[in-house]
């Protein structure tokens, strides 16, 4: 008891450093089956004004894997200087194209190991 199962729903939040771009990430997750992905404010960080834009990602823990797995193609059809941080349960990890694949292994893993 009080463990989830495997296909329990998680939350990640994607920021792009180019807020231009996050519309056409939102489009490109709700093309996939499972996903429900709204925009909202994130709050300033603290000593900065204004807000930026958050994609909250919300599906089983399968589907939120397998769409992981699709932000490196995403990346890589932009240009070449677009990051991305995602954040699961409290903890972020940045991916542009050159790491995107070593730091969605870290995405995954984090997927898998936090409740």
């Amino acid at each position: 008891m009080g463990h989830e199962t495997a296909d329990a729903p998680r939350t990640l939040e994607l920021t792009l450093s180019d807020p231009a771009q996050l519309w056409g990430l939102r489009d490109w997750l709700r093309a996939q089956d499972g996903i429900s992905v709204r925009v909202r404010p994130a709050a300033p960080a603290p000593g900065e004004l204004g807000t930026a834009d958050v994609l909250a990602v919300l599906a089983g823990s399968s589907v939120l894997a397998a769409a992981v797995k699709t932000l490196p193609d995403f990346l890589r059809s932009r240009r070449s200087n677009l990051r991305m941080q995602i954040t699961v349960e409290g903890k972020q990890v940045e991916i542009e194209w050159e790491n995107a694949d070593r730091a969605l292994e870290i995405v995954e893993r984090l997927l898998r190991d936090t409740p």
